[in-house]
């Protein structure tokens, strides 16, 4: 595969091979001409070359010869033939769109190389929010849109956008959801976010999914699917304006949240029973998070039962998930010391 992608590359380029070539044998040969007739050193014969094929109007290095007018002169017609013939090419080439292709060419090779990056499906006012919101965070971030104007409003922000079908699951692979460490899906009809949900899960299992939704018909049926969260604008919207009129301190604190250096990041444990019973044994039957000095333990989820403020000495089980605050370095040292039990994500 990556040697058909390598020989689809120099294809790319093989186009360009006649004018390179015609103007690499127009500086050797005007290098000759001049080194012969004038008897000039190779840096003045170059230099000669490049003056006149390039007409920045600089003097003659020295006062040129019958012979080296003529040399100047088949240097000055050889230029505008490789000019004409390079323009011809280029003018070409934009009509077949070889410009668009090696583009995303370049795109393709970017998303190979991209590693726990967050796929945002659909460019739409939601989609919108959270690109800002990632770029604001300094999260790597790929957008698929199959709008053409919504694409080139993305990329004109600085964001690396996909122009494709994000319920293809071609898009998916080649948007890098194997690599990934989420995928929001904001496309404005819910069957069609249902089947992204769908395919994303088929994929990767491991994959964090974040689907919009429009009622709570359509978010019962996305956690069904395998969402592991479900946003309704209008719910959500609805629940903070409540929250602002009752409990103002709490919202402007996830506000600020936003623009620290802190974080709420939750730890699943895994489902194995023997794996947690051996990190029980070599360690400690609870998880101390007193004695650690670490980030704050917010809160835990047991079968789906929300636990907040627990206390210091935690008895960890399979399939719990741990939600702790703190910095990203605090977060990592938490996240090494449960390495051996978390679940294992891309």
């Amino acid at each position: 595969m990556n040697l058909i992608k390598t020989n689809k590359f120099r294809g790319y380029l093989k186009v360009w091979g006649a004018p390179i070539s015609l103007l690499i044998f127009l500086f050797l040969f005007g290098a000759l001409g001049y080194r012969f007739t004038e008897g000039w050193d190779w840096g003045d014969c170059l230099w000669m070359v490049l003056i006149t094929i390039t007409t920045i109007g600089f003097g003659e290095v020295e006062v040129l010869s019958s012979a080296g007018r003529v040399i100047t002169f088949l240097i000055i017609g050889g230029g505008l033939f490789v000019v004409q013939l390079t323009l011809q090419r280029f003018i070409q080439l934009s009509e077949l769109g070889y410009f668009i292709k090696l583009e995303e060419l370049r795109l393709r090779r970017l998303i190979r190389r991209m590693k726990n990056h967050v796929i945002i499906c659909g460019y739409g006012r939601t989609g919108k929010e959270i690109a800002d919101q990632l770029y604001s965070e300094k999260i790597s971030t790929l957008i698929i849109e199959n709008d053409p104007t919504r694409k080139t409003e993305a990329e004109e922000k600085g964001f690396n956008v996909l122009l494709a079908d994000a319920t293809m699951d071609e898009t998916l692979l080649l948007a890098g959801v194997n690599n990934c460490r989420s995928l929001v899906v904001t496309l404005p009809n819910d069957a069609a976010n249902l089947y992204v949900v769908l395919s994303a899960k088929a994929l990767n299992d491991s994959c964090r999914l974040i689907a919009r939704a429009a009622n709570e018909e359509a978010a019962s049926k996305l956690k069904l699917a395998g969402a592991d969260a479900v946003v309704s604008p209008y719910v959500a919207a609805g629940r903070t304006m409540a929250a602002s009129a009752l409990r103002p301190i709490a919202v402007d604190f996830i506000d600020l949240l936003a623009g620290s250096d802190c974080e709420i990041e939750e730890f699943k444990l895994t489902e194995h029973v023997e794996t947690i019973e051996t990190f029980r044994s070599q360690h400690e039957y609870v998880f101390e998070i007193s004695k650690r000095g670490e980030a704050l333990l917010l809160a835990t989820k047991v079968s789906g039962q929300l636990i907040g403020n627990p206390k210091n000495k935690v008895s960890i089980s399979p399939g719990m998930i741990l939600i702790f605050l703190g910095s990203q370095e605090q977060l990592n040292r938490i996240r090494v010391h449960l390495k051996e039990v978390l679940v294992k994500t891309t």
